[in-house]
């Protein structure tokens, strides 16, 4: 008989526990291995994903590694470049070029000259500082922050903001709702446009050598982007101007210098003009105005009679840069990269700023050609000019007798749709009218609308018949532009215009309009004044383009620059679509000289004063090393500000001398021979 034995209530107990703990042994031990094969998994999947990134690198990655690495360069040597000594590039370039020249502002101090008369500033398109007053939403923190000018960080931490303030009203040319942009003021806002790139800055300083500062010397700062009567009508400008001019000349008992740069030269003019007027339209002062203020008006770079670039700009915004870029990178700037279509933005917004339209050639087929004649036929590339004093001498011939390629070109033909319309017989070119065409709206409308310009409004049979019509004059591209840009060219022609006045005694040239066109104009009653125009030659400059239909017209502009026209010729005129003649790069000599070679030379109706008018050229020569920057014999429309010979000009006037001081005409160009060939009645 088995004994059963009852176990102890201790121990029963004790294996219970045991039990229990075995038991509760058994659900933890399966969670940590749960947790550990979870921790083991999302291991493996970060692993598994780190492998796939690293499978997965692109040409993004690789862009983004470049641009980290030329960032981090640049600012390395920037800051080396901080960190050395100032002397030591001036001693590096010596020791490889020999003894620098001393800058013009010290050479004539040593010589004994001082400031004597107050200097003016006149900056042109694009060169002034403009700051942030009122904003939208996505504005916020910028106030009298730089949206042009200095970094332009703006424009690419959030470019479509910085577009819509930049831009003006399409129907006023004013201020959109709740923007407001103005200039900066001071020297600093145009001696700097960005960073380490001078416009005003280096003259600034050379003047400065001499006991040139603040209280007289002025920038007559002003919004580039509107047109020069709105600059009075919303800011005051020109009354600001006429004020501190006739202010310093109290201070001083001198007459004023004014120094006007590119746009800033018909800017002035137009100043010149309304302070005449009385008022309103007018500042009141009366026509003696200038005679009392002013003693020279020094031109720099000045496209008096308009330049061919604005033409291409707002007919495609384009000019030969961005038509080559276009060219070696194709379709990029067409592109809708990251939902921004760059040609069509810079267009909606250039086409909205009134100043541009002051830029169109002026003159028509009278001044730049026709389709079978212009005045600078027969012109050679490739020869070199000698200096020559006599200003109606004519420069020689270096290279020989012009080809028959140079004397086929037609500079008159602006624009041109096929190389070979532009060269062509106008016998051998069928043409349609275009302004019969009948405009329509364009599928863009609704594939594109993210960005409007009004080639959407012009349908496929306008835009084919702009084509059609094959070639244009300085006189037909008014047409042009008006059929293409409606809206904006009603503004501009409020505000400019671009003819020959048959009778200047006609009231209606009283009106503010054709206060900036030296044809439609007089200057003022001031027969001691002198005006100037000072300009770089020696460089290719637009003179005309050809054309084509761009490939897919319905989103993009639907007209570009046909960069695979070139000349036959090595030396020829044409290189990628753009027909060159001599000029600064920006300005062809034609515009810069020609009011000063013939138009104002001596007493004629537009100058009945005989204010004494002289032209002052300066050959380019490219740096000679690295080390030079930009260079000190630039001849190019702005670095030309850094030129000694034209800043010796300068600092000799401001202090006293006249033009015949100078040695009078200084030309190298064929700015003589050019303007007899033009018949226009003085």
């Amino acid at each position: 008989m088995p004994l059963v034995r009852r176990k102890k209530p201790a121990e029963t107990e004790k294996n219970s526990g045991s039990e229990s703990e075995s038991n509760i042994n058994q659900h933890v031990k399966p969670e940590k291995e749960r947790e550990e094969e979870t921790i083991d998994k999302k291991n493996g999947r970060v692993k598994e994903n780190t492998r796939k990134k690293k499978r997965g690198w692109s040409c993004v990655d690789s862009c983004y590694w470049l641009i980290g690495f030329v960032c981090t360069v640049w600012w390395v040597v920037v800051l080396l470049y901080n960190a050395m000594p100032s002397s030591l590039p001036q001693y590096v370039t010596e020791k490889i070029t020999g003894p620098m020249p001393d800058p013009p502002g010290l050479k004539l101090k040593k010589e004994g000259l001082k400031a004597k008369h107050p200097v003016v500033f006149v900056p042109g398109i694009v060169t002034g500082g403009l700051e942030l007053w009122e904003g939208h939403q996505c504005a916020e923190g910028l106030f009298r922050k730089r949206l042009w000018g200095g970094t332009f960080g703006e424009l690419f931490k959030r470019p479509l903001c910085w577009v819509e303030h930049i831009s003006l009203d399409n129907e006023t040319g004013l201020d959109p709702s709740g923007i407001r942009i103005r200039p900066v003021t001071g020297l600093v806002a145009a001696d700097y446009f960005a960073p380490g790139y001078f416009v005003w800055a280096v003259l600034i300083a050379n003047l400065a050598r001499i006991g040139y500062e603040e209280k007289n010397m002025y920038m007559a700062a002003y919004d580039w982007r509107i047109s020069f009567q709105n600059t009075e009508v919303r800011d005051q400008t020109l009354s600001r101007i006429k004020s501190n001019i006739e202010s310093m000349v109290a201070t001083s008992g001198e007459k004023a210098v004014i120094l006007p740069h590119s746009m800033g030269v018909l800017y002035f003019l137009h100043f010149m003009k309304w302070v005449e007027e009385p008022a309103p339209m007018g500042g009141g002062g009366g026509p003696d105005w200038c005679s009392k203020h002013i003693k020279a008006v020094m031109n720099i770079g000045g496209p008096f009679l308009g330049v061919p670039k604005a033409v291409s700009g707002l007919f495609s915004a384009e000019a030969k840069d961005i038509a080559v870029a276009r060219a070696i990178a194709p379709g990029f700037l067409d592109s809708d990269l990251f939902h921004f279509q760059t040609l069509q933005y810079v267009m909606k917004t250039s086409r909205s700023w009134d100043s541009t339209m002051s830029m169109i050639p002026k003159g028509g087929d009278t001044i730049w050609g026709d389709l079978d004649w212009s005045p600078e036929e027969g012109y050679v590339t490739s020869k070199r000019r000698q200096k020559d004093n006599d200003t109606q001498s004519e420069r020689h011939n270096a290279t020989g007798n012009p080809g028959s390629q140079t004397e086929s070109v037609k500079y008159g033909r602006i624009i041109s749709f096929g190389k070979h319309v532009a060269e062509a017989p106008l016998s051998e070119i069928e043409r349609i009218d275009f302004l019969d065409a009948i405009k329509g709206n364009n599928v863009a409308n609704n594939t594109c609308h993210d960005v409007w310009t009004e080639y959407h409004d012009m349908g496929i049979e306008g835009i084919r018949a702009v084509a059609e019509h094959k070639v244009y004059t300085a006189g037909s591209v008014l047409d042009l532009l008006n059929f293409v840009a409606p809206k904006m060219m009603a503004r501009g022609s409020a505000h400019f215009s671009y003819g020959i006045a048959d009778n200047l005694d006609d009231p209606k040239y009283k009106h503010y309009k054709y206060w900036s066109n030296p044809l439609e104009t007089r200057l003022p009653n001031a027969p001691d004044m002198e005006i100037y125009s000072m300009y770089g030659v020696g460089l290719p400059t637009e003179r005309s383009y050809v054309y084509k239909l761009s490939p897919t017209a319905e989103c993009n502009i639907p007209f570009q620059i046909d960069t695979s026209a070139d000349s036959e010729d090595e030396d020829g005129c044409l290189k990628d679509g753009v027909y060159h003649v001599d000029g600064d790069e920006t300005v062809p000599v034609l515009s810069a000289g020609f009011m000063c070679a013939k138009g104002w030379r001596g007493k004629t109706r537009f100058n009945p004063s005989g204010s004494r008018t002289y032209i002052r050229e300066y050959d380019h020569s490219p740096p000679a090393n690295l080390l030079e920057g930009r260079g000190t014999q630039s001849g190019a429309h702005v670095d030309i500000m850094g030129n000694f010979a034209l800043i010796e000009d300068i600092i000799r006037v401001a202090a006293g001398a006249t033009g015949e001081d100078l040695g009078g005409d200084q030309v190298y160009s064929d700015i003589f021979k050019w303007s007899e060939k033009i018949n226009l009645q003085l």
